[in-house]
């Protein structure tokens, strides 16, 4: 391979462990979580498969974690929020106002895994 040659591979995630995870009765009080703990700041969201849900992965900054990912492909998601939003939006607006965007991403593959994952947990 020369110097001006680049490989390419992908190597999607093995396996999401989701360390705690919280439905919200209506898209609106997800809207209203993601846009509390953003302090007010811009906040997103995530839709596939009729599920909105937010994510927070556990940063692979300590050895432990690294290994986890580049050996096993194991990823740790800390906090899972998610409510049942059947047709895609692309903004939530609750009744004060707060308006919060939702990613569709129903093109990838592990999203979609992750929200067939969460409907079928459904309402605990």
């Amino acid at each position: 391979m020369s110097s001006g040659d680049v490989h390419i591979q992908f190597e999607p995630f093995k396996e999401i462990v989701i360390m705690e995870c919280n439905f919200f009765a209506t898209p609106e009080d997800i809207a209203r979580f993601a846009s509390i703990i953003a302090g007010g700041k811009a906040a997103g969201l995530y839709w596939a498969e009729g599920v909105v849900f937010i994510y927070f992965p556990l940063p692979a900054t300590t050895e432990t974690a690294t290994r986890e990912l580049v050996e096993r492909g194991r990823v740790y998601w800390t906090f899972v929020g998610y409510s049942l939003m059947a047709k895609y939006q692309p903004l939530i607006e609750t009744k004060e106002k707060i308006i919060v965007p939702v990613i569709d991403m129903s093109s990838n593959p592990m999203f979609r895994k992750v929200a067939n994952w969460l409907k079928e947990k459904g309402n605990p």
